[in-house]
């Protein structure tokens, strides 16, 4: 049931606080947006949409144009699971970008967050 919690939860809610931790450590709000378009796919005014549309998490995911081809080296540990290990798909998709947004935010050189 936790999982249900967080699918319903609104990206909007949490975006701020992806934004928050990264201009914490000295990173930008367009460093974020870059992270989240990398992963998701979205362009700058799609990503907008989702953001005021108050979308949650599952359709924030469902209605992405196309996952990067390169998520499958994502990997490591966030909140103490290992994000390659996360059964369920969407949950998956959603530590993936919180593993990309604490890379950016421990200071990772942008090039290696986006794994190029």
């Amino acid at each position: 049931m936790q999982n249900d919690r967080i699918f319903s939860m609104a990206f909007a809610k949490v975006y701020p606080l992806y934004v928050q931790k990264a201009e914490r450590k000295g990173r930008t709000k367009d460093e974020v947006d870059q992270v989240i378009r990398w992963l998701t796919g979205y362009d700058e005014a799609g990503l907008r949409q989702q953001i005021d549309r108050g979308t949650d998490f599952r359709t924030f995911f469902d209605e992405a144009p196309a996952l990067h081809p390169n998520t499958a080296l994502i990997n490591g540990v966030v909140c103490g699971v290992r994000v390659e290990e996360v059964p369920d798909p969407l949950m998956r998709k959603i530590r993936w970008l919180d593993k990309l947004i604490d890379e950016l935010a421990k200071g990772k050189a942008m090039e290696k967050v986006l794994r190029a």
